[in-house]
């Protein structure tokens, strides 16, 4: 039986706060959920092909088929990225492209209602430092917008820059730790930031987990193929 609602996180770190942050979400549906890690899948990008104009299924054979099915057969969903050099990381991305298949003709996932999640290691506003968060949120929110889908919200968690784990935060020219944090920072200093530390992400969470179980229940679902 397919999950009512699927989560979907771009984060490469096991157990990171991407994941957390959707899991959340996916508890406070109270529906039937499946949470998907793509770094555990092989999953290519679009290869604009159009081989699936008359089918609405893509043609390359890897994982992306399988979760392509679970997530028109899902009705809502989550979809958690991080960003990288300032814009949403390339799995999410890639996940986001693999969905093109549904829209041909039908539009096999309109109406289909969900969350995005966006953990960025820059914090809103900082001076020198890019929009990081709101680039990637507006990716996917536009992503949504183009398939027709119903867009219920979006969160955004503080999380970690890779140098506070790599051995060389404190020393490296190029430290992350600094260019966020100040000339002065180290990795002590930052610390480790976690989802769990911010009892307003907890809110959020709950509030959308909320939005959707109730998007859901009025309705919400695949479309029929024709």
């Amino acid at each position: 039986m397919a999950a009512e609602v699927i989560g979907i996180s771009g984060s490469p770190v096991p157990h990171s706060n991407t994941d957390r942050a959707i899991e959340l979400i996916l508890k406070h549906t109270r529906l039937t959920t499946e949470f998907v890690k793509l770094s555990e899948l092989d999953v290519e990008p679009c290869r604009a092909c159009l081989a699936c104009v008359k089918t609405n299924r893509c043609v390359t054979e890897d994982d992306g088929q399988v979760l392509a099915e679970k997530f028109r057969a899902a009705k809502g969903f989550v979809l958690g990225g991080y960003t990288p050099y300032s814009s949403l990381d390339a799995r999410t991305k890639t996940f986001m492209e693999r969905m093109y298949c549904f829209r041909h003709k039908t539009g096999l996932n309109r109406g289909k209602p969900g969350v995005s999640v966006v953990t960025t290691a820059c914090p809103a506003g900082a001076e020198g430092l890019p929009p990081a968060a709101r680039t990637a949120q507006s990716q996917i929110a536009f992503w949504i917008t183009e398939e027709q889908m119903a867009d219920l919200g979006s969160m955004v968690v503080l999380g970690n820059v890779p140098c506070i784990r790599c051995g060389f935060g404190d020393e490296c020219e190029l430290s992350g730790v600094r260019m966020i944090g100040g000339a002065d920072a180290t990795v002590a200093s930052v610390g480790v930031k976690s989802l769990e530390g911010d009892c307003s992400l907890i809110e959020a969470a709950m509030e959308l987990g909320a939005r959707l179980r109730e998007a859901v229940q009025a309705g919400g679902g695949p479309r029929v193929r024709r």
